[in-house]
């Protein structure tokens, strides 16, 4: 999954990189396919590689998580 995301990366830079150095009728489209692939491909999939096993509740502003910060910085106080 790693290495498909890379090549993703990879595909979707080159892309945007043809269409600025080659000048010809397709070039803006180039751009266009690699900000629309960079966008709605690699990033969703790369965000899902690095969520799939986490606990979203331990990432939310939920009581229980401020009365754990606030214990840990009165601790270190």
């Amino acid at each position: 999954m790693k290495y498909f995301i890379i090549f993703l990366f990879i595909a979707t830079l080159g892309s945007i990189v043809t269409g600025f150095i080659i000048e010809s009728e397709y070039s803006q489209k180039f751009i266009g396919f690699g900000v629309l692939g960079l966008f709605f491909v690699a990033f969703p999939v790369f965000a899902y590689y690095r969520w799939k096993d986490k606990d979203i509740k331990d990432y939310m502003l939920t009581k229980e998580n401020l009365d754990k910060m606030r214990e840990r910085r009165d601790k270190e106080k």
